[in-house]
């Protein structure tokens, strides 16, 4: 078992910063692939980036392409997620999730693993 905890969601305004991080606790992080997903009010939960268990091949969602880095330390057994040039359009609640897959899927069912959440807020 791999119990994920997020932190460092908040509020924030248009334009500014925030970085995620995702720690991991129970099972080392480093054979599993991550993911980043939110889910908005009303909304399904999407995809926003995911990365793979040795960090070679990364991929983002094209709405924060370019915003958006996703990294992660073995060592430390977390995953991040610094998110830069905010908008309001990028409130939600985020999550990390970690899959056995070797590779990056964007299919929330092949999550093995999920944290509960953490709010972000960007202000306009």
């Amino acid at each position: 078992q791999v119990q994920l905890v997020e932190s460092g969601g908040g509020l924030v305004q248009a334009g500014g910063s925030l970085r995620l991080s995702c720690l991991a606790s129970g099972r080392t992080l480093s054979t599993y692939a991550m993911g980043w997903f939110r889910q908005a009010p009303g909304k399904e939960r999407e995809f926003v980036a995911g990365i793979t268990s040795s960090g070679g091949n990364i991929n983002y969602a094209d709405s924060v392409k370019g915003r958006f880095t996703i990294s992660r330390d073995n060592a430390k057994n977390t995953g991040n997620l610094q998110m830069n040039s905010l908008k309001p359009e990028d409130t939600a609640v985020y999550y990390c999730a970690a899959t056995s897959l070797g590779s990056i899927t964007r299919s929330l069912r092949l999550y093995d693993y999920w944290g509960q959440g953490t709010q972000v807020t960007v202000s306009s």
